[in-house]
């Protein structure tokens, strides 16, 4: 029997829900006052996060950070990954994951070593760069692919890769030609392409306006919640 180590924190979440389903008759909803401050801009969302038990192992999570809806989904651990990452703070991937050791941990892909910056020095991070869009490749596939943190990869959700944000955090892309903006959660990994700081899914990329184009210059800021 292999043995899974949670983090405290997954200890935590898993005892809420257990409570949820032991005391409530459906989960109830949870109102959060969420304030998303960069700069001197400042607004305040509310938000509702409703979870679900869809499974032995599997979680779903549903939250809105102002008109933005995501959705998040713990992904089963034979899925395969959205990327070869050789490994991560020493281990498998998939060890890494079921251990919950890969919020900031550094890892290698092919070879080459990324160390994600802490909570702290992520909060002030801006950046202007190029960003792509991936998941096409999931489209064709059978059944699905989990992310770097293992959650289920969904490519018309609002989520992001990034190499060196720790996971799972939320960034505003501003697309520099067309002005048009929107809110992702980062939740994996990449893009290891040079020149290119944020790989989005397709559905992101398509409300930033690049979809068809492939890339485009953006500004990626991270906010607090």
């Amino acid at each position: 029997m292999k043995t899974i180590y949670f983090s405290n924190r997954t200890v935590r979440r898993i005892l809420f829900i257990s409570l949820c389903i032991l005391v409530l008759p459906s989960c109830g909803t949870l109102l959060t006052t969420y304030n998303l401050t960069k700069g001197t801009v400042k607004t305040t969302y509310k938000a509702a996060k409703f979870i679900t038990l869809l499974g032995i192992g599997a979680v779903k999570m549903t939250y809105k950070i102002g008109e933005g809806t995501f959705t998040v989904v713990t992904a089963p651990l034979a899925w395969p990954m959205t990327n070869d990452i050789d490994s991560i703070d020493g281990l498998s991937p998939k060890e890494a994951v079921a251990q919950g050791r890969v919020k900031m941990a550094p890892y290698v892909v092919k070879g080459e070593r990324y160390v994600p910056m802490s909570p702290a020095q992520a909060e002030s991070y801006s950046e202007i760069g190029m960003a792509s869009w991936y998941g096409d490749e999931t489209l064709r596939a059978n059944g699905g692919h989990m992310t770097a943190n293992g959650e289920a990869f969904d490519p018309g959700k609002p989520t992001a890769a990034h190499k060196n944000l720790p996971l799972p955090i939320h960034v505003r892309v501003t697309n520099q030609s067309n002005g048009r903006s929107i809110i992702v959660r980062v939740n994996d990994r990449g893009p290891f392409v040079k020149g290119r700081i944020i790989d989005l899914t397709a559905g992101a990329a398509k409300k930033l306006g690049f979809y068809e184009k492939g890339t485009a210059k953006v500004l990626v800021e991270t906010v607090e919640i």
